[in-house]
């Protein structure tokens, strides 16, 4: 039997209390996993998974980022982190439960896995806080190329300026999010991209605290993030005996159809990481997890898990 427990803890940004819950199994856990959720969505999306984990053995935390969920304030701020300096506000935030989570059980092993943004927050952390967790999963990852992303960040900067940071923009996000769905012609809905599955797409489209558009600050936040995951002398800070799984789908737009996933762990392995490993699901889109084979991803990631418990 799984226990659910909902608990806060304040934000870096030193004004909102982060929403967040434990998934815990019975008896002793093996090891911890941290989740790390994607943009316009929540961590609630993830109970399924986290369940299936804790079933396991596995004790599961994870939160609502700043902007997101239960975590904002109110509906006028879904889609922004902060005024100034979000995107490091979402990372601190992340090694903020990090800390009291493995505080929680500090003998056992911990991993981090981020989805979509998610992931790219990951990434961050392993750089800024290399060694600290025992192994790291990426799924639904890529990397926008250089100009792509320098570009997205004066045009968002420029409309920050202009309308504030808690505006939005329709063109900022037909050129990003907007796009993803353009492969999946004739389109049924605006989030086909994310799964096969046409009920988890309805459900995400039916959900109040999903689908929401980021604010221009937001895009600028993540374009800033971007850059400082592409630079290599950052990669090289990551901790080279850190394993990490990567998982997409070999349709998934945002990781370029597994074309930008094999390139950003290239950049690991070029930085010395040992141990990475990239597997790629036939026709699979964004949402992994939330797939038609979901339950085959739950094993694979099971079992990288369980893999890497001896060597923690």
């Amino acid at each position: 039997m799984v226990s659910r427990e909902v608990f806060t803890f304040s934000s870096s940004d030193g004004v909102h209390q982060v929403s967040a819950r434990w998934w815990r199994p019975e008896g002793t856990p093996r090891a911890v996993v941290q989740l790390v959720h994607g943009i316009s969505e929540h961590m609630g999306r993830y109970d399924a998974f986290a369940c299936f984990l804790a079933e396991h053995g596995f004790a599961v935390v994870g939160h609502d980022h700043l902007g997101h969920g239960k975590t904002a304030l109110d509906p006028s701020e879904y889609g922004w982190f902060g005024d100034k300096d979000g995107w490091k506000s979402v990372l601190k935030d992340v090694h903020a439960l990090f800390l009291q989570a493995s505080a929680a059980y500090p003998d056992l092993p911990y991993f981090l896995m981020g989805h979509s943004m998610g992931s790219f927050v990951v990434r961050g952390f392993l750089i800024f806080w290399p060694g600290a967790v025992d192994g790291a999963i990426l799924s639904g990852t890529g990397q926008e190329p250089p100009l792509t992303v320098a570009a997205g960040r004066l045009l968002s900067a420029l409309f920050t300026r202009l309308s504030g940071p808690r505006a939005h923009s329709r063109l900022l996000n037909a050129l990003s999010m907007g796009a993803y769905n353009r492969q999946f012609r004739p389109n049924r809905t605006g989030a086909d991209w994310i799964s096969r599955d046409q009920a988890v797409v309805d459900a995400y489209l039916a959900d109040p605290l999903c689908r929401f558009l980021p604010t221009v600050s937001m895009f600028h936040d993540m374009m800033v993030g971007l850059q400082l995951l592409a630079k290599k002398e950052n990669l090289r800070k990551m901790d080279r005996d850190t394993p990490v799984y990567f998982f997409s789908g070999d349709k998934d737009p945002v990781g370029a159809s597994g074309a930008g996933v094999k390139k950003v762990a290239g950049w690991f392995q070029d930085a010395g990481v040992k141990d990475v490993t990239v597997k790629l699901y036939a026709d699979g889109r964004h949402e992994m997890l939330n797939e038609r084979n979901r339950a085959q991803v739950y094993q694979d990631v099971l079992a990288w898990l369980e893999g890497h418990l001896t060597a923690s």
